[in-house]
């Protein structure tokens, strides 16, 4: 494959050059003429005064508006009004040339039509020329590398899964419609076309769509997005279409389509008509679907806000599913999973605690780079210093891992708890907050008053106010909360104009930026037995929920 796309890059090269090199002539022909066409020198009414009184002349010859002046050696000319044309002419020999004025503009106009004809002509059969290489290199690459879509059997069940329980929960529906699609048609049930689940790397996305299938018992047809992303147009589509068919003649079945924002991309200035092409063939497909037709598409994806609206609207990806970094109760039956067939005498909670961060594909790593030290140390169990040992290197091969010490815990728990405590209280939704994440409620509102904008300010302030209040120091871990706290406030006074009297000035934001940081550092100060309570339950549980904040709140107001 590599080698014909060097010799179709090759042969493109050769054919421009061809191009270049007869422009080059053409416009080398057109400018000797045009330098060529009239060689006689322009000489003064003096000069030719001079050649009339020395007798150099021996012939005169009117052209249109010049005469020209020929002597022995060379050749001159004047405008016709410069001289006394009665004295000249009654001396020496005149000629008059009869030719059409317009003959060399002629000339010109013929020449520069030849030379666009000749260009197109060219242009014409090289680009012929380029699309047979087009089809012939698309046929090899079809017959040679081209691997056709077969379904798979998965044998991973939701055992193999550790935790995430309400993620499961949440898939158990869907399960139990790929196992009895019927049951759901008698009622005029529609479950989700799609499902998209959303999370950061390593989370286990992949075995949880495996388990899916595995529970259901369904063929399972994997994709990447980037395996639809192809150099020849119209290759991603039909792969997408073929991808489908065969799904739905399978069905019931799951097609499973992991990084899928490699082809699901917002459609924008910087276009991509092969990946543009792709994603409308994907969209189709989708809208094609009949009524509970027994297809599930499941998605995967750590960029949903790059994706695409159509993508994500209502009929297509429905149901979207969040898994966040496990906390520490799901990294004990992870590493508990992970540990069920190796001889171990590891005290599992004190290795979830000191993994905060963590993902699943992370403590896989952990578990194994442990395994393997303690065979190197000649001991045939697994021992809690064998993780501790190999800690840092996994950590160092995974640089996106976020691990804290426990001074650095301890911090975190204070910056999350107080944010868990001000959302509670100002009424701020939200699903879950913990040691390493976020996640707040999204909800979709066409009109939103200036109170919630600015408790949302406040909210993404009270974090690092109140490290600063607890520590008398500030700390680099409120840098994006700050940063989203700044948008925030720039969005309602440019964008919404919500200033006083709704004057739109530097002044106004930052007016506004300091009243919110004094409002809420007084609030946590009101707080501040809450966020110390709440923050001892974050270092024991690493999350916390709304209901749970309130439930804390309750008891101390």
């Amino acid at each position: 494959m590599k080698r014909i796309q060097q010799l179709y890059k090759s042969q493109l090269s050769v054919n421009n050059m061809k191009i270049i090199v007869t422009l080059l002539v053409v416009l080398l022909g057109l400018l000797l003429f045009t330098l060529l066409r009239d060689t006689d020198t322009l000489i003064t009414h003096k000069q030719a005064n001079t050649l009339f009184t020395k007798d150099k002349i021996k012939k005169l010859i009117i052209d249109g508006q010049y005469v020209r002046i020929q002597t022995d050696k060379t050749r001159y000319k004047i405008y016709k009004d410069a001289i006394n044309t009665e004295a000249f002419f009654s001396k020496y020999p005149v000629e008059v040339k009869e030719e059409n004025p317009y003959i060399y503009d002629i000339f010109l106009f013929v020449i520069l039509l030849a030379t666009l004809w000749f260009m197109f002509t060219i242009l014409k059969q090289n680009r012929v020329q380029q699309l047979k290489q087009i089809r012939a290199s698309s046929n090899m690459h079809e017959s040679e590398n081209y691997e056709p879509i077969q379904a798979l059997t998965s044998h991973v069940t939701f055992e193999d899964v550790a935790g995430i329980t309400d993620v499961k929960d949440e898939l158990e529906e869907i399960i139990d419609f790929l196992k009895d699609p019927q049951k759901y048609k008698k009622l005029d049930i529609r479950l989700p076309k799609g499902v998209l689940l959303v999370g950061p790397p390593g989370v286990g996305k992949t075995l949880i769509s495996k388990a899916v299938a595995g529970e259901a018992d369904v063929p399972f047809f994997y994709q990447s997005g980037a395996s639809f992303v192809h150099i020849y147009v119209g290759m991603g589509a039909k792969r997408v279409s073929e991808l489908f068919k065969k799904a739905k003649q399978m069905a019931p079945s799951i097609i499973f389509i992991d990084e899928i924002d490699a082809v699901g991309k917002s459609r924008g200035e910087f276009r991509n008509d092969e990946r543009e092409a792709t994603l409308n063939q994907l969209l189709v497909e989708m809208d094609g679907f009949e009524e509970s037709s027994g297809v599930i598409v499941i998605g995967a994806t750590n960029k949903i806000d790059v994706l695409d609206e159509a993508l994500l609207r209502a009929g297509r990806f429905d149901r979207r599913i969040h898994i966040s970094l496990p906390d520490l109760s799901d990294r004990v039956k992870t590493l508990e999973l992970y540990l069920e067939k190796k001889p171990n005498n590891v005290d599992i909670l004190q290795v979830a605690r000191m993994t905060v961060g963590f993902n699943a594909a992370a403590l896989d790593t952990l578990t194994n780079e442990a395994a393997i030290f303690a065979m190197r140390a000649g001991r045939k169990e697994v021992e809690t210093s064998d993780f501790e040992a190999v800690k840092e290197k996994v950590i160092l091969g995974k640089r996106k891992i976020l691990s804290f010490t426990e001074k650095e815990r301890e911090i975190q728990a204070v910056y999350q708890a107080s944010k868990a405590v001000v959302a509670t209280w100002l009424d701020i939704e939200f699903d879950k907050i913990g040691i390493v994440n976020t996640l707040l409620v999204n909800q979709e509102h066409e009109i939103v008053p200036r109170s919630k904008l600015i408790n949302k300010i406040k909210f993404y302030l009270s974090g690092s106010i109140a490290t600063k209040l607890h520590y008398n120091e500030q700390f680099t871990n409120a840098s994006s909360d700050i940063q989203v706290a700044k948008e925030l406030v720039h969005t309602l006074i440019y964008t919404y104009a919500m200033s006083e009297n709704f004057i739109v000035t530097p002044e106004e934001e930052k007016a506004l930026f300091m009243k919110s940081v004094s409002e809420i550092t007084q609030l946590l100060k009101t707080l501040d037995v809450a966020i110390d309570k709440v923050s001892k339950y974050l270092l024991a549980h690493e999350n916390i929920t709304h209901d749970t904040c309130k439930e804390i709140l309750r008891e101390i107001f």
